[in-house]
C-alpha cells in the first residue's frame, strides 16, 4: 500500500487525505463514545456505524466470546439474515470467525471459495452468498474477547490490505469498551450484592422496593413483601460449626434466586433474614408464592460434608402496598410483624398481614 508521500497524482493524493481525514474523525468519534458511556452495546453500536461508513460492508457482525462454553455468538449483526444469525453460535476454531478468535490474527479473504477455513455450512444455513471477507480479533491484555467480521458479497466491493488498519485500530476500541463495561458490571454487582447469598443487599433492597412502590402508586396496582427468617438457626451454628452455618445461608440464597419469579427481586436482609419483592402482586398471589418457597424449604436435603441431614425451616410474613402499608419503611414493618406471627404460632409456615393477622398452616 502506498503512502500519501509516494503518491505522485494530485487528485489520487487528495483521495487518500480525504480517506485519511474521514478514519481519523470516525476513531475520534469512536473515543469519545467510549468515554463518555459504560452501556456497552451502545457503545458498540456506535462503533459499528462508523465501521459501516467507512468500509461500507454489505453484512458485518460482532462476535463475542462466552467464556461459559468457549464458543462465539453474534452480540450484533447487520445483514439481511441477521434474525437468522442471532441463533447460530461457533465453536472455537470454527469458520473465519473462529479461527481468529482461537488464534487472535487478523484474517483477509479476497474470495472464500478459495479458502478452507470458511464456514460454508452456516452461509447455506441462512441462505446468504458470502465473496470476501475481513475479520480482525477483539484483544485486550492478549486476551481475544471476540471478533468483528465484515462480509461482501460476489460484485460488490472486495476488501483489501488499506481496511486491515483501520478495522484492526477500531477493534481495539471496541475490546477497550467491551473490558471497561463488563469491570463496571463487576464493580457495581459487587456494590448492590451480598456476598455469601449472590441476593442483593439490604441497602440495594430498600433502593428496590421504593422504585416498586412509587411505581404501583403511578400505575394503580400492588406490590406485595415476603419476609422470611429460617427457624432456630443459631442451633445451627451450635451444632455444626460457624462454616456449615454460612453454607446454609449461601444455600438458602441459591433456593431463593433458583425458585422466585423473574420480575421478583430478593435480597438477604441481615443475618439469616430474608426479603423478596412481589411486583405487580396482590396478597392471594404473594401467598401462593410464599406457599411455594415453604414447600420448597420441605423438599430441599440441606446437608453437612459428612452427609448429615440439617432440619432447617422457615417463617413467612406477607404484606401487600397499598392495603396493609402505605410507604415503603411500614411494608417492611408489617410483613415482619406477620413473620414473627408465624413463628409465634409454631413456625415452619406463611403468615399474611391483614389488620389482624390471618394464619396459613403448613
Amino acid at each position: 500500500m502506498k503512502t500519501i508521500d509516494q503518491v505522485n497524482d494530485p487528485a489520487r493524493m487528495l483521495e487518500l487525505l480525504a480517506r485519511r481525514n474521514a478514519e481519523l474523525a470516525s476513531l475520534l468519534e469512536i473515543g469519545k463514545t467510549i468515554i463518555s458511556s459504560l452501556e456497552l452495546r451502545d457503545v458498540l453500536q456506535e462503533i459499528m456505524s462508523q465501521v459501516e461508513r467507512l468500509l461500507q460492508p454489505k453484512t458485518w457482525s460482532l462476535l463475542l466470546v462466552n467464556d461459559a462454553t468457549g464458543t462465539l455468538h453474534f452480540e450484533i449483526a447487520v445483514s439481511p439474515v441477521a434474525s437468522d444469525l442471532k441463533g447460530i453460535s461457533l465453536s472455537m476454531g470454527e469458520g473465519i470467525a473462529g479461527w481468529v478468535a482461537r488464534h487472535g490474527e487478523p484474517l483477509l479473504i479476497p474470495d472464500v471459495s478459495k479458502d478452507e477455513r470458511f464456514a460454508r455450512h452456516v452461509a447455506d444455513a441462512v441462505e446468504y452468498p458470502v465473496s470476501s471477507i475481513l475479520c480482525v480479533p477483539l484483544k485486550i491484555r492478549d486476551r481475544v474477547l471476540g471478533v468483528i467480521e465484515l462480509i461482501n458479497s460476489a460484485g460488490e466491493r472486495s476488501f483489501d490490505e488499506a481496511d486491515l488498519p483501520l478495522l484492526g485500530a477500531v477493534a481495539d476500541f471496541a475490546a477497550i469498551a467491551i473490558d471497561n463495561a463488563r469491570n463496571y458490571k463487576r464493580v457495581s454487582e459487587l456494590v448492590i450484592t451480598d456476598d455469601l447469598t449472590g441476593l442483593y443487599n439490604a441497602r440495594h433492597f430498600q433502593d428496590i422496593l421504593e422504585y416498586e412502590i412509587e411505581r404501583a402508586q403511578r400505575y394503580k396496582s400492588q406490590v406485595s413483601l415476603m419476609f422470611f427468617d429460617l427457624d432456630r438457626f443459631k442451633s445451627v451454628n451450635d451444632t455444626f460449626g460457624h462454616l456449615v452455618g454460612s453454607r446454609m445461608i449461601s444455600e438458602v440464597g441459591q433456593l431463593v434466586r433458583q425458585h422466585i419469579r423473574s420480575s421478583d427481586r430478593g435480597a438477604r436482609y441481615g443475618g439469616d433474614e430474608y426479603i423478596i419483592v412481589l411486583p405487580n402482586t396482590g396478597k392471594q398471589g404473594a401467598m401462593t408464592v410464599a406457599g411455594n418457597m415453604l414447600d420448597r424449604f420441605h423438599s430441599h436435603k440441606f446437608m453437612t460434608d459428612s452427609g448429615t441431614r440439617i432440619p432447617i425451616t422457615a417463617s413467612f410474613g406477607v404484606a401487600t402496598f397499598p392495603d396493609d402499608a402505605e410507604d415503603r419503611d411500614s411494608l417492611v414493618r408489617v410483613a415482619d410483624s406477620a413473620m414473627y406471627e408465624a413463628k409465634e404460632a409454631g413456625r415452619d409456615r406463611v403468615c399474611s398481614f391483614s389488620g389482624n393477622l390471618t394464619k396459613i398452616m403448613s
